[in-house]
């Protein structure tokens, strides 16, 4: 072959950019059943620079060896295929065998032939999914070179995008792990993570929060909350104070804190991130480089939001926080107006909250028994007081007033959409129903009776009967269990009354931590 016509030109290839890593290179499969194709490319792309990578060169002599060669590597760049090998048209099956067995979208296939009038240009583009169509006498040295810097570029843009992908998706389970469990660390790690490697710096980087005005960060000892680490910086994960950081850090976050503005150095970059509720944030990344315009803006996009969304979490908090509040101390409120204590809604929430769980019912499921069971008497409220506060035993037509207590209960909580309301309407409502289906108001029997009811049920008995009230004394422990022994299939659901007795040393702790 002559060399001359393959390769007319000698222009040496320039380095386009610093080197980012000399250790990687861009892997390119040169598939030609003719040796001197080989050596004469090697020799051509022997000095050949593109974005501070060399390029290694993967023979292969055959389509079939050219398939082997590509189905054991998955980060082939470029795929310099000779139409004519062992058949006629071994270079396109190679060609539609990387992109429909192998399903890769990626490696840029470029195909070359000496015998251009055998494959037509225009049928082998229209048919096969292939990125470029050279005839041998064409792929002068420049030209090479040309095709070279072209197809990997558009190689490096499809794998910078589909990392890209890959961050979002990343971004988005994170942010739905974070919303739906409401763990801020988990979240702004997981970004923190892919931010880093998007672009391209080293994995050492801390970010902190802290939901007060930048006063009470500086003078209140400089608390906040580290609210990511990433690499070196995961030591850090605990700690409370800029005095515990190392100087570096300390000295930066001090002066972003003093000047109010993100600060940029040679090998680290410190953020400062203020939020319209007063707030501020502070970010810290390694790097090798000086962060360029696009990874400023990048960087202060991710720590502006997650400032965001740690605040909206901080508000949610507060208004789950402030509902449980309430609910407790409606709770409270009609236990007093019963002249009862407030702390027998506590030690009810408790004791239901471990039956559900010890039942088998998941954390979350448990955890809303807990918050709407202190509402199981929320109906008493409509009692007048002379039965109410009547010492002694009420008689029929009392005792009929008193029953309506559980159904004005349900009523009162039924009208909101809340999880914690609509379940304290069940609980209200169903708590003096008995497993026997002797109980009030609707007579309900067994798993008739929601799971809630039943908990409820059993806790609020076994605690309103350890407990004084003003028609009796507290029993002793021994003559409660004997009852609710006694009442096992009758008032009580058998299954929960057993897990109350095998649990029965914690329930009494829950007792021992809530007294009267």
């Amino acid at each position: 072959m002559n060399d001359d016509l393959l390769f007319a030109d000698d222009d040496n290839a320039g380095n386009t950019s610093l080197n980012r890593d000399a250790s990687l290179t861009w892997r390119v499969l040169v598939a030609d059943d003719e040796p001197d194709v080989h050596r004469i490319t090697r020799m051509v792309l022997s000095g050949f620079n593109f974005d501070g990578r060399k390029v290694e060169l993967i023979s292969a002599y055959s389509g079939e060896e050219a398939c082997d060669i590509m189905a054991q590597n998955d980060d082939i760049a470029m795929a310099l295929l000779d139409v004519v090998m062992e058949t006629d048209n071994a270079g396109l099956e190679v060609a539609r065998y990387i992109r429909e067995q192998l399903n890769n979208r990626y490696t840029r296939i470029v195909l070359r032939t000496g015998q251009p009038g055998q494959a037509p240009e225009h049928e082998v583009i229209r048919t096969y999914d292939i990125n470029d169509y050279k005839d041998k006498t064409e792929l002068t040295t420049t030209k090479l070179n040309t095709l070279m810097y072209a197809t990997l570029r558009s190689y490096r843009d499809i794998c910078i995008l589909n990392e890209h992908r890959r961050g979002l998706e990343k971004v988005i389970e994170a942010s739905a792990r974070v919303f739906s469990s409401g763990e801020i660390h988990q979240f702004a790690s997981a970004v923190l993570e892919q931010v880093t490697n998007l672009l391209g710096l080293e994995q050492s980087a801390l970010y902190c929060s802290n939901s007060m005005p930048s006063a009470s960060l500086i003078n209140d000892n400089q608390r906040f909350r580290v609210l990511a680490a990433t690499g070196e910086m995961q030591e850090l994960t605990d700690v409370e104070s800029f005095d515990n950081m190392p100087t570096q850090i300390r000295q930066g976050f001090e002066q972003a804190m003093r000047e109010k503005r993100s600060l940029y150095f040679d090998d680290y970059y410190i953020g400062y991130f203020a939020s319209e509720r007063g707030s501020e944030s502070l970010l810290y990344v390694s790097c090798q480089d000086k962060p360029t315009p696009l990874d400023k803006q990048l960087l202060e996009i991710y720590a502006t939001n997650v400032a965001i969304t740690y605040e909206n979490l901080l508000m949610r908090d507060d208004i789950l926080e402030t509902q449980r509040e309430l609910v407790y101390m409606l709770g409270e409120a009609v236990e007093k107006r019963s002249k009862e204590t407030g702390a027998h809604v506590k030690r009810v929430a408790k004791i239901s909250e471990l039956l559900a769980l010890r039942y088998g019912l998941s954390k979350d499921e448990a955890n809303l028994i807990k918050l709407a069971s202190p509402l199981h008497d929320v109906g008493k409220i409509a009692i007048p007081d002379s039965i109410l506060h009547k010492p002694g035993k009420h008689d029929a037509d009392e005792w009929t007033v008193m029953k309506t207590h559980a159904q004005i209960g349900a009523d009162i909580l039924s009208k909101s959409d809340r999880r914690i309301l609509r379940l304290g309407a069940i609980i209200a409502g169903q708590h003096h129903e008995r497993w026997d289906g002797s109980g009030y108001p609707h007579g309900l029997k067994g798993e008739e009776i929601h799971i809630a009811g039943r908990i409820t049920a059993l806790a609020d008995v076994f605690d309103a009967l350890g407990s004084d009230r003003c028609y009796k004394n507290a029993w002793e422990l021994e003559d409660i269990l004997a009852l609710i022994q006694a009442e096992a299939g009758k008032h009580f659901d058998p299954t929960l009354v057993q897990i109350l007795l095998d649990n029965l040393d914690d329930i009494t702790d829950i007792r021992d931590n809530y007294p009267d």
